[in-house]
């Protein structure tokens, strides 16, 4: 096509009107499908010229970028047009040489529903050996992130099984025969409780009891992430069981300087639920939001139905957790505080799974973050109409 079109423009002053009127509607017929190729794709395209002046950009740019009303009459560089500004400067940078031309992920959206994570590729506009200007291509790879996500967590689990399960019974055994042995300890000095040696022994022994105590619930939390959960499922009303779990930790949260608030709709039906583990959802979290306000806050849980499922949220103002640990922080054994088991999250991540549900965060440093989950609302169960005619009418209807 190429060679056709470089012939008849060398033969266009020989050419007649109806011919000439023919080569441009051909040039209008190529021009035409590259535009619906490129505005068929996916993928975002935005071509410049050797100035980064704007010459094209496709349908999922503009959607990616939020550009729908740009004019593209009006010449400006590729980054004028676009108001993110972290995308701003990523472009401004790149375009002008600044840094390398490795792919670059950029969270852009306003509230939680709208963020999105694209990746952005820079590649040279080549032609015939000369660069006339850049390809800038943007791929939306938020979805490919969180199953990539997932797909880490349950290998991690999956590590935790085979791990976890053995250790955990090694280590629960001696605890037992310690429990044991201080038991009898106890029960020796007590003989002679007005001893001073026996008192200081006494005291220790409690120190220590305290320290068994807490490695046991630690192995029972390690056990309890590996093993298959046994539910008990019932029709439970959610917003009741958040009410009962907040009702247990209220004072102590206003105590803590933290505003507790609830904004929980009234029309989400009784889900399949077992309200042991949603409790302990729920105070995983709560406990969670109270370490990341220690200078107090403000905690807001709320439920709404959406998409044929029921949303739950849990939402602070706290410190925010840190995009570089974002990614890790339902895996086991992960944790950023000093006596913390890592165990925690990842509990929370398998009963909701259990549940047949998901789970999502959003968070920012410094301005909180937002456990997002979802429960599968019940179906309605769909019913045959009744047919009252004679049976033979449908088997024979000439008859």
């Amino acid at each position: 096509m190429r060679n056709f079109l470089k012939k008849a423009i060398k033969r266009i002053p020989r050419l007649d009107v109806n011919q000439i009127i023919k080569l441009v509607t051909v040039l209008s017929d190529e021009y035409e499908l590259l535009e619906i190729v490129l505005d068929s794709m996916t993928n975002g395209v935005i071509v410049a010229d050797k100035s980064d002046n704007l010459l094209f950009l496709n349908k999922a740019a503009r959607r990616m970028l939020n550009l729908y009303t740009l004019n593209e009459n009006v010449e400006r560089k590729v980054w004028e047009v676009v108001k993110d500004p972290s995308i701003n400067n990523f472009l401004c940078k790149y375009l002008a040489g600044e840094d390398d031309t490795k792919p670059v992920s950029i969270f852009v959206g306003g509230n939680e529903s709208e963020s999105r994570l694209l990746e952005f590729r820079i590649v040279p506009l080549v032609k015939t050996s000369s660069i006339i200007g850049n390809v800038v291509t943007i791929e939306d790879v938020t979805d490919k992130k969180i199953k990539e996500s997932k797909l880490r967590r349950a290998e991690s689990l999956a590590s935790l099984t085979t791990l976890a399960a053995g250790v955990a019974h090694e280590i629960k055994n001696p605890l037992g025969s310690i429990s044991i042995y201080l038991q009898l300890m106890e029960k020796t000095i007590s003989r002679n409780s007005e001893s001073e040696i026996c008192s200081s022994i006494k005291n220790n022994i409690s120190v220590i009891k305290e320290e068994v105590e807490r490695l046991n619930k630690i192995v029972v939390d390690f056990l309890f992430a590996v093993r298959p959960i046994d539910l008990d499922l019932n029709d439970e009303n959610l917003n009741k069981i958040i009410l009962e779990t907040l009702e247990l930790f209220t004072p102590e949260l206003v105590k803590s300087g933290i505003i507790v608030d609830t904004d929980l709709c009234p029309k989400i039906p009784d889900l399949k639920l077992d309200k042991r583990y949603i409790k302990q959802v729920l105070i995983n979290l709560i406990k969670n939001a109270e370490l990341a306000m220690s200078k107090g806050g403000s905690l807001t849980i709320t439920t709404e139905c959406r998409d044929n499922q029921a949303v739950l949220k849990v939402i602070d103002t706290g410190t925010g957790i840190p995009d570089n640990i974002l990614s890790r922080i339902f895996e086991p054994y992960f944790t950023t505080r000093d006596f913390g088991s890592g165990i925690g999250l990842t509990i929370v991540y398998k009963v909701v799974k259990e549940h047949k549900g998901d789970i999502s965060i959003k968070t920012k440093e410094n301005k909180g973050t937002t456990f997002i989950i979802t429960f599968p609302l019940p179906q309605t169960e769909q019913r045959l109409i009744e047919y009252e005619g004679d049976d033979d009418e449908i088997l024979n209807p000439d008859s």
